[in-house]
C-alpha cells in the first residue's frame, strides 16, 4: 500500500515506528521499495556518499533533480521526500516555493526537506500553501556546519535544549507534516516526539522518535568509516569487494566468459571468417 501523508500519521497515532533510508538511484530504490521501507530521503548527503566532497553544500537543484528524478520512478508504495540543497530555499520565499515546485514537477516527490527553525518558517508557510508537503529538519544541520562548528550534537545544554523545542514549535505551527531530529540527545528527541503531532525522525537521536533514517551506505557497510550512530545491517562493502576480486581474476585468467555465458551458434563458417581475418577464427588475429 502507498505510504501517504495520511497513513504515516496513521501509523504515529497507533504507535507504529516508521522506517526511512537514505537513496540516490532507481535500482536500489527499487529494491528498498520491494522490501517494505516506508519512506525514502533523497538526501543533499548524496554529495558525499556519491559524488565525494566533504560535505552537502556543493550539491545543487540540478544535481537533486537528477537523482531524485531515478528514485521517484523506482517507488511504488515508500513515500519520497526530496531535500532542497544548500541555497535553493534561503535567499526568498519566492525562490523557496519555485525550488520545491519543482522538484515536486519534474520530480514526482511526495514532500521536500528543508533545514532550519524559526528562520525558514515563512519558507514552509510558502510551500506548504503551495499544496506541497514539508519534512523540516532541525538540531544537527549539515548546511549549516560552519556555523555550527562542524558535526555536532546539538541540544546538550539547557539554552540549547529550549532552543531546539522552540524550533520544533516554530516549524510545526508553520505547516511541516514531518521533521528529522538530527544528533540530539534521546531525552530531547523523544520529548518532541511526544509533545509534537509532527512525525519525528530521528538519526543519531536515540528510539523515542516516531522513525529512523540512516544512509543507506553506512546501514550496508559501504563507507571507509561509520557515524556513532550507524548500525551496519549487511556487510555488501566487503562482498562488493570480493565479487570484482573474483570477476578481475577471472578476466585475467581467461576463464571469464565461459562457453555457456557465449553465443557460441554462428551462420558464418570458418572458412568464412578466415578469409575476412586471415587467421584463425576465435584466435589471435
Amino acid at each position: 500500500m502507498k505510504n501517504t501523508v495520511v497513513t504515516l500519521a496513521e501509523m504515529k497515532a497507533r504507535g507504529e515506528k516508521i522506517s526511512q533510508l537514505t537513496c540516490y538511484d532507481y535500482t536500489t530504490a527499487r529494491l528498498m521499495d520491494q522490501c517494505g521501507i516506508n519512506t525514502i530521503l533523497v538526501g543533499d548527503s548524496l554529495g558525499m556518499t556519491m559524488q565525494g566532497y566533504a560535505d552537502t553544500i556543493p550539491v545543487t537543484m540540478e544535481e537533486m533533480i537528477v537523482y531524485g528524478r531515478s528514485v521517484c520512478r523506482a517507488c511504488e508504495n515508500a513515500f519520497v521526500v526530496l531535500d532542497m540543497p544548500f541555497m535553493s530555499y534561503q535567499v526568498s520565499v519566492e525562490q523557496a516555493v519555485a525550488n520545491a515546485g519543482r522538484l515536486m514537477k519534474e520530480c514526482g516527490a511526495n514532500a521536500v526537506k528543508l533545514e532550519g527553525g524559526k528562520e525558514v518558517c515563512d519558507q514552509i508557510r510558502a510551500i506548504t500553501a503551495s499544496g506541497i508537503p514539508v519534512c523540516a529538519h532541525i538540531g544537527l544541520t549539515p548546511q549549516s556546519h560552519n556555523c555550527l562548528g562542524g558535526f555536532k550534537v546539538q541540544g546538550k545544554g539547557e539554552a540549547e535544549a529550549r532552543r531546539l523545542l522552540e524550533n520544533a514549535a516554530a516549524v510545526e505551527a508553520a505547516g511541516a507534516f514531518m521533521v528529522v531530529l538530527e544528533c540530539v540527545p534521546p531525552k530531547l528527541a523523544a520529548l518532541v516526539t511526544q509533545k509534537t503531532s509532527m512525525i519525528t525522525i530521528g538519526i543519531g537521536a536515540g528510539n523515542g522518535c516516531d522513525g529512523q533514517v540512516l544512509v543507506w551506505q553506512d546501514m550496508m557497510g559501504m563507507g571507509d568509516w561509520k557515524p556513532k550512530f550507524a548500525r551496519t545491517f549487511g556487510q555488501v562493502g566487503q562482498a562488493f569487494q570480493d565479487a570484482c576480486r573474483a570477476y578481475d581474476q577471472e578476466v585475467k585468467a581467461g576463464t571469464f566468459p565461459s562457453p555457456q555465458e557465449s553465443f557460441v551458434k554462428s551462420d558464418c563458417s570458418d572458412e568464412f571468417l578466415t578469409q575476412l581475418y586471415g587467421g584463425n577464427p576465435g584466435g589471435n588475429r
